[in-house]
Formats: structure tokens, sequence, C-alpha cells
């Protein structure tokens, strides 16, 4: 198929960018409760609890998508386990670790980090193909979202070779997550998708647990602020994501998703009394026009940036070519 086949088709189908979007920030939310669990327990034991209550919640739906598993592809069930095992699991993991490590550089550069290794990964897996017009919109997005994350964007320094580990990892299976999960969304519903990426990511953290040592007991004190965690930045959001990923290039998706950072810095100023400098809110207005800008081009351009496949099976089947 050409690019210009791509073009034509994926100019008249419904983009979903939007939605990706909104799913993202309710990601932003979760330092609400993120943040006071993890100074309080071990990340492992927080996500944990965390994933058995989003288990407890899609329990419905896991009988059903483990059946749709096994009669899927390879490629599908290999695309499931890392995205429970990595992009749900470790990579929340890792997370909640820079919460506990007081290390305000971390959660940001893993932000910054992974628009650009998820682009790679589309490219590389699923055949997307970027047009020159795409980076009007991408790199002001990076640039932004640097801008938004750091308070003086041109003294950054990260010492910690512990933390900056932890930011490539979390980016890195954070981006294949995105790439993976609109690979698999050509066989599983988002419905089951969602379910098997808890399901799987739950016996992740319990084998890490016994390989690692770590307690899980956590206080009654934290029901709450797990249960909240896992119904707005755990269910609703990764149900409005695999919703919208099965129609939404996952070139366009990691734009979006840049929304989770300008929630998250709304969550910091309105509710946890931080403040940001005059660069930071410039690079919230930057992040914030180039996400809208994008999904506004691709849902009325005759040219969008981003050809691809009308269907998440053709993107699959053009990386076999």
């Amino acid at each position: 198929m050409t690019d210009t086949d791509l073009t034509r088709r994926g100019a008249g189908r419904s983009d979903l960018t939007w939605l990706v979007a909104l799913a993202a920030s309710f990601w932003g939310l979760s330092a609400l409760w993120r943040g006071p669990l993890a100074k309080e327990y071990p990340a492992l034991a927080v996500v944990f609890w965390e994933h058995l209550v989003l288990v407890v919640l899609v329990s419905p739906w896991l009988v059903p998508a483990v059946r749709q598993l096994l009669s899927a592809s390879t490629r599908t069930k290999v695309s499931v386990l890392v995205i429970g095992a990595g992009s749900s699991a470790l990579a929340t993991t890792l997370f909640t670790a820079a919460f506990r490590m007081g290390d305000p550089i971390t959660p940001q550069v893993l932000q910054k980090l992974q628009p650009l290794i998820a682009l790679a990964l589309a490219a590389l897996l699923l055949g997307e193909r970027l047009k020159r017009s795409f980076a009007f919109f991408a790199v002001p997005a990076v640039v932004g979202a640097w801008l938004l994350a750091f308070a003086d964007p041109l003294g950054v320094s990260v010492s910690s070779a512990t933390a900056a580990a932890l930011a490539v990892g979390a980016a890195t299976l954070w981006a294949a997550g995105t790439v993976l999960g609109r690979a698999a969304s050509a066989e599983l519903s988002f419905s089951h998708l969602t379910a098997l990426r808890f399901g799987v990511g739950l016996l992740t953290l319990l084998a890490l647990s016994g390989v690692t040592s770590t307690s899980l007991a956590i206080g009654m004190e934290a029901a709450p602020n797990i249960l909240l965690l896992a119904i707005f930045p755990g269910l609703l959001a990764l149900l409005l994501y695999y919703r919208a990923l099965g129609r939404t290039p996952a070139s366009r998706a990691t734009l979006a998703e840049l929304a989770f950072p300008l929630t998250a810095a709304l969550v910091g100023v309105v509710a946890l009394d931080a403040t940001l400098t005059g660069t930071q809110w410039l690079g919230f207005v930057v992040v914030l026009a180039s996400v809208v800008g994008l999904a506004v081009h691709e849902h009325r351009s005759q040219e969008p940036s981003v050809a691809v496949p009308d269907r998440a099976e053709e993107a699959l089947v053009a990386t076999d070519r």
C-alpha cells in the first residue's frame, strides 16, 4: 500500500486523538493520590494494591478476554505480555518509585522521552509514515514539554544515575505500550485489552514481590487513595485510551499523551500549592497548542501528517512486507 493510499484512507476515518488526550488528562490526576502513598509505602506495594482493585473491577471481562487472547496471533499474545508486565506493572512501579525518591526531575523526564521513543517504534513496528508537516506539531510539543518540566530549562542536571535509569526505563515501557496497544487492538476489544493489561500486571507484581522480598502490606488508611487511584487514572483512563487507540495512529496518540504533564501541572498549581515559572507557563501553552493543533489538523485536512492504514490489522500486515 502506497503513502498516497494510506493518507487518503486515514483522512476519511474518524480520528480519536482527542479521546487519547482526555484519557491522558486523567493520568495527570494521579499525583493527588500516588504522591502521599509513595511517601509511606514501597512503590511495589502501592502498585500491587492498585492493580488488585483494578482486576476486581474488570473481573467480568477477564474470562472472555483470556479466551479471545488464546485464539489471537502470537504477535498479539506477546504484545499483551509486554503491555501488562512492562507498561502496566513495571513502568508504573518505576514512576511511583520516583515520587518516593523525592526527585522532581524523573517523572517529568520520562514524559519528554516517551514521544520520541514511541514515534520510532510506531514507524518500525506499525509502518506508520510521518509527513514533513508532522514536525510542525512534534517539535514544538517536545520543546514545550521540556519548558514545562523544568523551572530552569537551561540549568537541568540529573545527579542520580538511579533516577536517570528510572526515567529511561519507564519512558521506554510506556512508549512500547502505546505502540503495542495499537497493534493488539487489531484482534482484541478495548475492554478485553484493558482487563488483560491489569491481569498480567497483577501477576507480574506478585512475582516481583517474591523475587525482591518486598512486603505488600499497607494500612487501612491508604484504602481511599488506592481506590481513587485505581478508578480515575487507572480504569477510566485506560478504557478511554484503548477505545481511542484502535482508531488513532500511535504517532498521533503519543503526542496527545502530553496532556498528562499538562494536567499534572494544573493539579500541582491548583491542588498542591505548586508554582510555575514564566517559562513553564510558556511550555504549558505550547504543548496545549501543539496537541490541539495536531488533533484538528488530522481531523480536517485532506493531507494528514501521519499516513497510516485505515485499520490496525492493515498496519500489522504492512510491517510484514
